[in-house]
């Protein structure tokens, strides 16, 4: 499977933004997925997961009543929505499945 990570890009303090993550050659059913992030010289850090399956959604502490993580099955697509961003949020975010699969990710840049 390829997953790849895109709708990144350039946000004022306080916006809001939207990320998409697509599977190719493979799906999301069965899996936890999620989405974790990298910011330049620090360690990688998850943001969220959920089961594709369902249930409730999990978030570090840091982004929780700002970010939400949804999935669509027809489009086999999982989501991240950001809102209320912040400069620290600034950061490379990948998608990602309990496998270890991982796609390219996609700039987040938060400006003050």
């Amino acid at each position: 499977v390829q997953l790849q990570a895109f709708g990144g890009g350039l946000v004022q303090a306080g916006g809001s933004l939207s990320v998409s993550c697509a599977a190719s050659g493979g799906t999301f059913s069965g899996y936890t997925v999620g989405w974790f992030r990298q910011a330049p010289g620090k360690e990688r850090e998850f943001v969220a997961y959920m089961r594709w399956s369902g249930g409730t959604a999990v978030y570090v502490d840091s982004v929780k009543g700002r970010f939400t993580i949804s999935k669509d099955y027809a489009k086999n697509a999982v989501y991240l929505q950001m809102n209320s961003l912040k400069p620290e949020d600034t950061a490379v975010y990948y998608c990602a499945r309990n496998d270890g699969s991982r796609g390219q990710g996609t700039q987040v840049t938060v400006s003050s």
